[in-house]
């Protein structure tokens, strides 16, 4: 299975860019959304936790400061502001809103990539999380173990990889043909059968699952909110 660095949200209302940029990332081995706005980004982040977002600044409607000052204090995604040469002033205003860098258009996508790393390296990003906390759940993969209302509930080495790859990547959706080769089982059927299980310890109505959930004819995906 192909290893990601990370999943980032490109938020631009000119489709070419959007298209360039979510090729050019993805050839670097990031996992890429998109939005045409700041409407629609704002639908996106409240179902997936991005690593950073790649924002520009002048769009109909919202602009991109608008999105950056309405969500600023609930938002801890690190943000590179995509701008036009003549908009110092924005990008100054963005900047001290909380943006983390700026990059002016036209621009190199090699030289975006760069940043991108930077500013992960420097928030201490690591593609490798061993724990994580959503909703009434916290999951602890190097103890193996669930915390769901207070309860302790053990996972096997299975469920462990499972976990591990999904959590690193929410959003992501994984086929049922690729988590039987994460766990070395072959029929479908036997990793619908793990899922369920999965299920039962994080979800308080497995049969109706808020987190992970099955995407028809896709597989699976891990919904953090």
């Amino acid at each position: 299975m192909k290893e990601f660095e990370a999943h980032i949200l490109v938020v631009d209302d000119d489709n070419g860019i959007r298209e360039l940029v979510k090729e050019y990332l993805e050839q670097n081995n990031y996992i890429t959304s998109t939005a045409k706005d700041a409407i629609d980004a704002n639908e996106k982040i409240k179902l997936i936790k991005f690593d950073l977002i790649i924002l520009d600044i002048m769009m109909p409607g919202k602009s991109g400061l608008e999105f950056l000052k309405e969500n600023k204090n609930s938002l801890d995604t690190p943000i590179i502001l995509l701008t036009a040469k003549g908009e110092a002033i924005d990008r100054i205003e963005g900047l001290e809103t909380g943006a983390d860098d700026y990059l002016p258009k036209p621009f190199e996508p090699k030289e975006l990539v760069l940043r991108i790393k930077n500013i992960l390296n420097k928030t201490n990003f690591t593609k490798d999380k061993k724990e994580i906390e959503f909703g009434n759940v916290k999951i602890n993969l190097n103890k193996m173990i669930v915390i769901k209302n207070n309860k302790h509930i053990k996972i096997n080495s299975t469920e462990k990889k499972i976990f591990e790859k999904m959590i690193n990547f929410p959003g992501k959706v994984f086929s049922r043909e690729s988590i039987g080769k994460l766990i070395k089982i072959e029929k479908e059927r036997s990793v619908d059968v793990v899922i369920t299980r999965l299920r039962k310890k994080i979800e308080d109505t497995p049969k109706n699952p808020k987190y992970l959930q099955t995407i028809r004819g896709e597989g699976y995906v891990l919904w953090i909110e």
